[in-house]
């Protein structure tokens, strides 16, 4: 068997990033995917490409994206984001309870990263679809979130590949790793089964980068609670644990929010998992209508903050309700504000001109219940406030058990649109300790000789709350800074 310096356990965004970052150094590195060919890419390729990274005007942004037009330029306000918000952003999300130094790393370094990958092939451009809405002829973007992928999480990559390839990176695919292999305490391979054989491969360093546990229903009930096995895992079926049960076998610290995910509101037909090609199955636009349960009633403040904060707690409030199902309605105040993944073939969709006609074709909402939670509600609804979506516009609802903070308007403009959710799950917070080099850090907090973290099996970074965006940036940071330690030692 071939001798490597560096094995990269997984093939997404955080794997590929450490394994360039790996071969930039002159490494011999092998990828070992788990996935076949043409489901290859992780939970990465199933995403919006929408990465958050710190910028302090329109200049730092041109550096990332050198075919912003002077029109674009001109047409948009692009506002700031700096390190600080960023920080305080997560800091805020996690309630504080995230590790500051790991944190510190992936804000700091996020936008030479963003630089770094650009050299490497990967291209950018602003979100407009999903991130800004034109009001008098101008774009304002909200939410700290500007930047994504050209070609979405599946362009991002594609392009990561073509990277990794040219560099001289091997890619195994089908092989599931089972055991890291030591010498005396030090990690020297890895225990994989391909194409239905068990072989040892060895290498100076070994990363993991093979997520978290989200599409395993038994550690979802074990370690999120309660009727998690029954939400839809939305991205890549093989995102089961492998990574952080090897690591925990050996002694590593475990780590994070172990009982936290990322769970959006998706639709409630989808498949048993995520599908290649099959993209846009979550709800994100919650925020310009309402969402009910079987009772016909709200649960969730839509309007708390902008979707970028919230919609990784949605999934959690939906799985809550009676069934684990809700409806998110609009009517024509805010219909075409609706993004493109409410236009797809694949979703549970109603469509009434009177509000008694869309209860009785939703079929499992309470009637009456909804008509009388309907009639509070636009009468609780602060017309006098002019709405604004592109910021915090202030227009509420009073007197309501669940108030609506923003963007709130009566629900009085037919025809009405209904839209079928459940909990669809992205994934997991708990995973293992690193440190700041993105080592792997055992129950002492020593380093494990030779073992590399980096991508969601990583723990600390998010407890209860998430920022769209944070997770491509931060698996690339530390997929750059695992790739460049351990191809050092890997030499």
């Amino acid at each position: 068997m071939k001798q490597y310096d560096v094995i990269v356990i997984g093939a997404g965004n955080a794997a590929l990033c450490a394994a360039v970052s790996a071969a930039e150094q002159g490494a011999r590195v092998l990828v070992l995917e788990r996935a076949p060919i043409d489901e290859r890419g992780g939970n990465s390729a199933y995403s919006g490409g929408a990465i958050r990274v710190a910028y302090r005007d329109v200049e730092d942004l041109r550096a990332i994206m050198p075919d912003l037009s002077e029109d674009e330029i001109a047409s948009t306000d692009f506002g700031i984001y700096d390190e600080d918000q960023f920080f305080d952003d997560l800091a805020k999300l996690s309630h504080y309870r995230m590790n500051q130094d790991l944190v510190s790393a992936v804000v700091w370094r996020s936008r030479e990263t963003m630089l770094w990958m650009r050299g490497h092939g990967v291209r950018f451009v602003p979100i407009y679809g999903r991130q800004a809405y034109k009001i008098d002829g101008r774009f304002k973007f909200w939410g700290g979130l500007t930047v994504e992928a050209v070609g979405g999480g599946q362009g991002l990559v594609d392009s990561l590949f073509r990277a990794a390839e040219k560099m001289g990176v091997e890619i195994m695919y089908g092989a599931r790793a089972m055991r890291l292999v030591r010498d005396d305490l030090t990690v020297s391979g890895v225990e994989v089964v391909h194409e239905q054989r068990s072989v040892q491969i060895h290498a100076g360093a070994v990363i993991l980068a093979s997520g978290g546990f989200h599409a395993n229903a038994e550690w979802r009930a074990r370690y999120l609670g309660p009727n998690w096995d029954l939400a839809k895992p939305r991205a890549s079926r093989f995102n089961t644990g492998d990574g952080i049960r090897m690591a925990l076998d050996i002694g590593a610290m475990s780590y994070g929010h172990w009982s936290g995910c990322h769970s959006v509101a998706y639709e409630r037909n989808a498949p048993e998992f995520g599908e290649p090609g099959v993209l846009g199955l979550q709800k994100n636009s919650f925020p310009m209508g309402i969402m009910i349960n079987a009772r016909g009633e709200r649960f969730f403040d839509e309007g708390a903050d902008f979707r970028n904060y919230i919609y990784a707690d949605l999934g959690r409030a939906i799985l809550a309700q009676p069934d684990g199902i809700a409806w998110q309605i609009f009517d024509q105040h805010t219909a075409h504000l609706l993004s493109d993944e409410y236009r797809m073939k694949q979703i549970t969709k109603v469509q009434a001109d009177t509000l008694e006609e869309l209860a009785e074709k939703m079929g499992d909402v309470d009637r009456r219940g909804f008509h009388d939670y309907i009639g509070r509600y636009n009468a609780s609804v602060r017309t006098e406030v002019p709405f604004n979506p592109n910021i915090k516009d202030g227009r509420g609802t009073t007197g309501l058990a669940v108030p609506k903070t923003n963007w709130a308007n009566p629900l009085s403009k037919p025809p009405y649109l209904a839209f079928g959710v459940t909990c669809g799950i992205t994934f997991t917070y708990g995973g293992l300790r690193i440190n700041e080099d993105a080592q792997v850090l055992d129950e002492e907090q020593a380093p494990i000789p030779g073992l590399y973290a980096t991508g969601e099996l990583v723990g600390g970074l998010y407890y209860g709350g998430y920022a769209g965006g944070a997770g491509l940036m931060s698996g690339a940071v530390f997929g750059r800074i695992a790739g460049g330690h351990a191809a050092r030692r890997g030499k």
